[in-house]
């Protein structure tokens, strides 16, 4: 790294938070200061001495400020690099000046886009030399420093007072590629028509939230339903609405989907709308309510009729007919969400965030045919029971694992979520099913993941299931598919996983 470097800052800033006094420690710690416009204004009015811009290019600020620092005499002074002769010889020649820091942050394009400025408001405080100049500074961070906040104004002095400047150049570089990427990232979703919309709440009434949607394009997805009527959704509303929808579109046909606490509590198939969802009611009635609905064909005034009798978040279904609109007016508060039947998004990666740092992955969109399943046990699965099998199974992928489902014709009789034991996953879903009256004899059952033991399965035997879905993949494997050729069961392996945690 060059040391000493030039004791010259450029100076550009529309939040002057600390400003003066940052510059006055400049001065003192002896740079001389190079500025624009109204900062520079701003530390003349402070009894500072300051070159402008225009004084060192020879050209004056043209088109109201739009040009102003894209010129070789301070790009050049951005970008030059002390350490190569060529670089020191052609600022010589043409007689560029290094800096040593950039102090500089952007036209406030989201304080002026929040505040409801119109269009050609907002494209005027679009920054185009600010950011150019920031990243200009961050790509040759080894010979200038970017400085982008008035927070970081304190250890830039400090680092100067003890010879530790270096000790800032990477981790500030990053910080200003970032800074830049955020706003271009913002100003290319408003104009895509994106937009990031304020919830009642987070997880609890005391977390703030919001929805950010990066583009007006019609989607797919729980996020783009157009709401018909009802109150605001909160963060938890728009993720469980989320995973009803995305089950229920991969599910297809005449489905209704029931999901409580991101986990799908009923699911099921009908020969109508209303029979899938007094068949998925059925499935675990107590914990229905509550919770948000998805429909895969319109709300028909019959089904809005076997629904409004019940609390209910958030019902989500490509249309709502009159009829139904009108059955529900007299419940102001249910969340409609009309969602447009158009191409799902692609979701290449699926986010999350941990404490200091943010995990992608890919997003998890595998649906299996019959073709994917192999057979393990000595007899194979009928037909229908195949059907089962992989509707349970696209169940067990919606479902937080540990996931043990139990299905017959069509409709989820038990679900097991969440358990750290795939036993207890088992035994809940038993549980849940006799709850409900629900016979399990001839079921199948879904597993997101292999059986580690053979007592997993035993929990499913003793639920009277004739035919068992697993990834496969255990060294175990040998004992579980015993297991099941000892119950007469006929048993498939994927060998595909669905963890969702």
């Amino acid at each position: 790294m060059p040391s000493p470097f030039p004791r010259r800052a450029l100076i550009s800033v529309s939040d002057k938070t600390g400003l003066v006094p940052f510059a006055q420690g400049l001065v003192a710690r002896g740079f001389a200061l190079v500025s624009t416009g109204g900062t520079a204004k701003a530390l003349r009015e402070a009894s500072l001495a300051v070159t402008s811009v225009d004084a060192i290019t020879g050209f004056p600020e043209i088109m109201g400020g739009r040009v102003k620092t894209l010129h070789p005499k301070i790009h050049g002074g951005l970008l030059g690099d002390r350490r190569k002769a060529d670089h020191v010889a052609a600022m010589a020649e043409h007689g560029i000046e290094g800096f040593g820091l950039l102090v500089l942050n952007l036209y406030p394009f989201s304080q002026t886009r929040a505040s409801d400025a119109d269009f050609e408001t907002c494209i005027e405080n679009i920054d185009i030399g600010g950011p150019a100049m920031l990243r200009a500074t961050a790509k040759n961070h080894a010979n200038v420093l970017p400085v982008i906040d008035p927070d970081q104004f304190e250890s830039v002095l400090k680092a100067l007072d003890e010879d530790q400047v270096d000790a800032l150049r990477q981790p500030f570089a990053a910080r200003a590629f970032d800074h830049t990427a955020k706003y271009d990232r913002l100003i290319a979703d408003w104009l895509a028509g994106g937009e990031d919309t304020p919830l009642r709440y987070g997880e609890n009434p005391h977390q703030a939230a919001e929805l950010i949607l990066p583009t007006a394009k019609a989607l797919n997805c729980a996020a783009h339903g157009r709401q018909v009527q009802g109150k605001d959704l909160s963060y938890n509303n728009y993720l469980d609405a989320d995973a009803a929808w995305e089950l229920c579109q991969d599910l297809g046909g005449t489905t209704a989907v029931i999901v409580k606490h991101n986990n799908p509590c009923g699911v099921a198939r009908g020969a109508s709308l209303v029979e899938a969802f007094e068949r998925a009611k059925a499935c675990d009635p107590v914990s229905a309510f509550g919770g948000v609905i998805a429909l895969s064909q319109p709300l028909d005034p019959g089904t809005a009729a076997a629904i409004v009798g019940m609390f209910v978040e958030v019902i989500l279904t490509p249309q709502v007919t009159p009829e139904a609109a009108e059955i529900f007016a007299r419940k102001p508060n249910v969340r409609l969400l009309e969602v447009p039947q158009t191409e799902r998004p692609s979701r290449p990666w699926s986010y999350r965030s941990i404490s200091g740092a943010m995990l992608r992955q890919g997003f998890d969109r595998t649906v299996l045919s019959p073709n994917d399943l192999t057979v393990s046990t000595k007899i194979g699965p009928t037909e229908a029971q195949i059907e089962d099998l992989l509707f349970a199974f696209t169940v067990a992928k919606h479902t937080k694992s540990n996931a043990i489902v139990l299905a017959k014709d069509g409709q989820a009789l038990g679900v097991g979520a969440g358990q750290m034991s795939r036993v207890d996953s088992s035994r809940l879903a038993r549980w849940k099913a006799e709850t409900a009256g629900l016979e399990t004899k001839g079921c199948v059952v879904a597993s997101d993941a292999f059986f580690p033991f053979a007592d997993g399965l035993e929990a499913a035997i003793e639920a009277g299931a004739a035919a068992v879905i697993q990834p496969g993949g255990s060294m175990r494997d040998a004992e579980v598919i015993e297991a099941a050729d000892a119950a007469g069961l006929a048993m498939v392996f994927t060998g595909v996983r669905h963890f969702k945690h």
